[in-house]
């Protein structure tokens, strides 16, 4: 078996997608489209591993436990390419700090859960058990 194919240069690219999360921001009359990146697993990884806090348990012990909501706002501000959640300017004109953060502030509740879920799919976390184990059947 030829491993050439694994190799980086012949990797195919993820493409970033377009979407409009918000219609509270236009240009021209058009709803400006954001664009959002797929992480590699090694990036995914280091945001899951600051949301980890420890809880203290019944008997005195402690144990870890991901803070659910705080990774996916995490992982949804590490994906945005655009609008740059990451500027200074952008984060003070709505007085908030932190990239995350922002992106509750920019977005109403019901986009704020509608554009997770885009992140999450192009993250490839769309695909259920069901589809990776008839994937697995059929190959």
């Amino acid at each position: 078996m030829d491993l050439d194919m694994f190799l980086n240069r012949n990797r195919i690219k993820k493409e970033n997608v377009f979407y409009e999360a918000s219609s509270c921001f236009k240009e021209n009359g058009k709803k400006i489209k954001w664009q959002i990146r797929a992480l590699s697993g090694s990036e995914e990884e280091k945001i899951r591993e600051i949301c980890i806090r420890q809880v203290q348990k019944r008997n005195g012990g402690y144990s870890e436990e991901l803070d659910y909501s705080r990774y996916l706002g995490k992982l949804a501000a590490a994906s945005t390419v655009y609008p740059d959640l990451f500027n200074e300017e952008l984060q003070n004109s709505y007085g908030v700090m932190g990239e995350d953060a922002l992106l509750k502030e920019m977005l109403t509740a019901g986009e704020y859960i509608a554009y997770i879920k885009k992140v999450k799919e192009v993250n490839g976390f769309n695909i259920s058990e069901r589809e990776i184990v008839d994937e697995a059947k059929n190959s």
